[in-house]
This record gives structure tokens, sequence and C-alpha cells, in this order.
């Protein structure tokens, strides 16, 4: 079975995507194993269906590259906007996409016909336990001691949908993270895994971050972990509420804005090149 594909990217967080609006793919857990391989495969953090929806104009299923399926992708939302329009399925620049996570609201910004930058409605961040989940005693977890390894971390869980753990450090260049990472992934008192972000404070406006994700390992940006960085900072008394927040990321910078009500993301979505697989 041939079936076309577009390569997309948000902040060099790539995605694969097929457009299942009239006929599905099978096995996509299985799919996003073979074709997220960077050297046996087309290569990228997973692959993203988008898909008919009763609920919105379109609906969105992400699959990361160890075939667990995601219930929200910040950055791959992002480019659901720009394919819909730039392929003339949508030709509204505000749009509803259905997620695992619920529906998020899309402001598409356009020049020359063309999706440049998509500002998202990311909703609530939830810092309960049991919405992350996360298995401490409390209402919230912010600034709580964890021991790993037999070293002491400080941790701040929100969830975005999907779950996070934000730990600010002095220095995020020099965090091991390939070692840090799988152990805050796969430690116990996360029974679902989650996504860590390292983050460092460059000032009340600007956050420096690199991030573990669960089922991908180091990603060049996470649109999710973004936000829960900011959600966490104001938490912690280090940014400001209602502001917009930079956060500088391996492979480019999202602005957040992180309100009474909502979460608001605004960053980049490139198409990298078009092509046709035999599935």
């Amino acid at each position: 079975m041939k079936r076309e594909f577009t390569k997309m990217h948000g902040l060099g967080n790539d995605y694969i995507y097929f457009n299942c609006l009239t006929e599905d793919i099978p096995h996509p857990e299985a799919l996003a194993v073979r074709l997220s391989d960077r050297h046996f495969g087309i290569g990228g953090d997973g692959i993203i269906l988008l898909c008919s929806s009763d609920r919105a104009d379109v609906k969105m299923r992400m699959f990361n590259a160890d075939g667990s399926e995601g219930k929200m992708c910040g950055n791959g939302i992002r480019c659901v906007g720009k394919y819909l329009y730039d392929n003339g399925i949508v030709t509204k620049t505000n749009l509803d996409v259905e997620t695992r996570s619920g529906i998020k609201k899309l402001e598409l910004h356009v020049q020359d016909q063309v999706v440049r930058s998509v500002r998202v409605d990311m909703g609530k961040a939830d810092f309960s336990p049991e919405s992350i989940p996360v298995l401490l005693d409390g209402n919230h977890i912010i600034h709580r001691e964890l021991l790993l390894a037999g070293r002491k971390y400080f941790i701040t869980c929100v969830s975005m949908g999907n779950p996070h753990c934000v730990v600010f450090v002095e220095d995020v260049d020099s965090v091991p993270i390939a070692t840090e990472g799988p152990m805050f992934e796969n430690a116990s008192v996360f029974p679902d895994r989650t996504n860590t972000e390292f983050v460092q404070v460059q000032s009340g406006k600007v956050l420096k971050m690199r991030v573990w994700e669960r089922g991908s390992g180091e990603t060049l940006a996470c649109g999710t972990g973004a936000c829960a960085s900011v959600a966490a900072a104001v938490a912690n008394g280090i940014c400001s509420r209602d502001e917009e927040i930079r956060v500088c990321l391996k492979g480019g910078d999202l602005f957040v804005r992180y309100t009474e009500e909502t979460v608001l993301m605004t960053g980049n979505a490139e198409k990298v090149f078009e092509g046709v697989v035999n599935i």
C-alpha cells in the first residue's frame, strides 16, 4: 500500500503527517516505529494522523517514535493547522483541533497565502497530582524534593494534557540528559512515565530549556514542555502571570503566555518535504 506523507517540523520537532480524512492507516503504532528511524526510515520524532472529527475541524492522533500514542503535541498541532490551510482543506484562520486531551483552538498567522506561525490555546495547566499522574502526597507538586539515584532534585509537576516534570538548573547545557532523562521518565513515582524539562532561568521573561520526551528521547523542541515550564516558573515565583515569556529551545524559540484562564503558545510551523512511502 502506497501512501502520501508530508514531513513537517516546529522548531525541529519533526513528525511525519498522513491525511486520514478519507482513508485510515492500519497499525499506526508499528508504522511510527518503522518510519521514525532516521537511518532506515523517513526519520522523525513520530507520526501524526489527520482524521475526521464530529466535534472539530479535524482530529489529530500522534504516535511517538516508540509506537506509544500521545495525548497532545504542541509543536505537532501547529503543523496540523498549517497542513490544513496550505492544502486548502480549510480556508479559515481560526480552527478547532480535537486531541486526546480535548479540543484546542488555533489561530493561524498567514503571509503570502502560507501559514508562517500558529498561536494555540493549550488550555489550563493542571497541577493536581492525579492529572499527571505522580504518586506523591499533596494538592500539588511545586518545588518538591525528590531523591533519584542517590541525588536530590527539586521538581514541579504539571499536566498540559500530558505529564511534565520541570527541573530548574543552573546550567542547562551541562545536564547529562541522556542519563538523567530516562531516569526521570521511568521513575516509579510516574506510573505513566513523564516528559522532563530541564530549565535555566535567564531572566524573568526568558527561559532556556532542554527536554527529554517520553517515548522519543531528547528532542529539539517540545511545545507542551515549554508551556509546562512557564507554568512552573510562575508557580515558583520566577516569572509573572499574563506576560509573554520567551522559551529558548535547541530548535528555536517559543512564546508562551500563562493567563488565569489558559496557556497560549505561539511558534512557527514548517513543511520540509512531501513523498510517498510503502506501508
